[in-house]
């Protein structure tokens, strides 16, 4: 218990000292591999961001890793991250990588078998309406669960605007 409160300052300059080179490894990866790195465009980038933290924390807070090994090991997650990100323009890798996103909801219409699939309840759903703003369910054009897990509410107020197309291209129906 004595251990939890122990105050060493050779501790403390490691710590200091590790935060700012992992801090500075991360602006300089960042900067080589791009914004996308920390994006949430796919499943794939959320992970890569989560990993990443999980390894900035690791570093800098155990004894067991050095600053090096931290440096090392997001360059390698970096490096990985691109790679993935260049072979993601090949359907077959695209298809494994990524998630497609779902139709939730045409219209007024609810697709109950892809609340299922997607586990968002009708609860989900509403508040997700709630939150875009909708009054009345005949302004909604589609709900698309994205490929990210976020919720997308497509509406308008005008009851003549359709939805075009292009904006539901990849979009699975069933």
């Amino acid at each position: 218990m004595e251990k939890w409160f122990a105050f060493k300052q050779v501790d403390l300059l490691a710590i200091i000292l590790t935060a700012v080179g992992i801090y500075i490894a991360t602006i300089i990866y960042t900067r080589i591999a791009g914004k996308r790195s920390f994006s949430k465009m796919s499943s794939f980038d959320f992970a890569m961001t989560v990993a990443l933290g999980s390894m900035i924390a690791t570093t800098v807070l155990s004894k067991s890793v050095s600053l090096w090994d931290g440096i090392v090991g997001m360059g390698i997650v970096y490096l990985l991250q691109l790679f993935v990100a260049i072979l993601r323009r090949f359907q077959i890798i695209k298809k494994t990588v990524d998630n497609e996103p779902l139709l939730l909801m045409e219209g007024e219409k609810i697709y109950f078998e892809n609340l299922k699939k997607a586990r968002v309840t009708e609860e989900d759903l509403r508040s997700k309406l709630r939150e875009a703003n909708v009054i009345r369910l005949k302004e909604v054009r589609a709900v698309v669960f994205e490929a990210t897990g976020d919720i997308s509410v497509l509406h308008t107020e005008n009851d003549n605007e359709q939805l075009e197309n292009w904006l539901m291209k990849d979009v699975k129906r069933k």
